[in-house]
């Protein structure tokens, strides 16, 4: 998205406050929303517009302005209800991208049905980037993408240092693509780069693939 896009937040819990705090640090405009008056007053330093009000009501929400938003994140706690029901009123204003904050599977198969777009498990996704840390050290950073795909950033373990991406065949023998590689020492980084790239240690590789095909190509030969 773009820099200085609208968001609004709905749910000023530790999840909805750090949202929004880390958007309106990056340089967007963001309304935070909160039936809760001490959680509107806690975020009123970390966002554009700190609202107090009941975003259960269709009427409040449009009269926010909530349909012209770039982006509406709902994180509303332990009351699936409330989010269902603000997931299916920002649906109905057409809001382009609505991303929710699920508490068990079975509340995310319901959010989808009525309208999110991305549906968040927060617990769940922070266990399992863990979980990758620590059984493969070469990643830094992965996204899931749809089914089992992710775009992952990683350093080269040793057996890439001095070869080239045509050498390693990543995509023959792994089904991996190279997207970009980017070296941290000088900062420059090439988007689709060619196969004669010769891999160096101060070298950074960003992947697209299956996550287990990713894994048994960084495992050290």
């Amino acid at each position: 998205m773009k820099k200085h896009s609208r968001f609004a937040v709905i749910g000023l819990g530790n999840f909805g406050f750090h949202v929004t705090q880390a958007l309106y640090e990056t340089g967007h405009e963001v309304i935070a929303i909160d039936i809760n008056q001490d959680k509107v007053q806690r975020i009123q330093d970390h966002a554009s517009y700190a609202i107090l009000g009941d975003a259960g009501n269709k009427e409040f929400l449009i009269g926010q302005g909530l349909g012209d938003m770039t982006a509406v994140v709902v994180s509303t706690g332990e009351r699936s209800h409330l989010s269902t029901l603000i997931t299916l009123y920002l649906k109905e204003m057409a809001v382009p991208r609505i991303l929710v904050k699920a508490l068990n599977e079975d509340h995310g198969r319901i959010l989808m049905k009525v309208g999110a777009s991305d549906v968040i498990f927060p617990e769940k996704d922070m266990a399992k980037k863990i979980a990758r840390s620590l059984s493969t050290p070469n990643i830094l950073e992965y996204i899931p993408l749809a089914g089992e795909y992710t775009i992952t950033e990683a350093d080269p373990p040793k057996h890439y240092l001095g070869k080239t991406l045509a050498d390693l065949e990543l995509r023959r023998k792994h089904h991996v693509t190279v997207l970009g590689i980017k070296d941290v020492l000088t900062g420059s980084f090439s988007l689709a780069p060619s196969p004669s790239y010769i891999i160096k240690d101060s070298d950074l590789l960003i992947f697209l693939g299956k996550a287990d095909d990713i894994d048994k190509s960084l495992e050290d030969r």
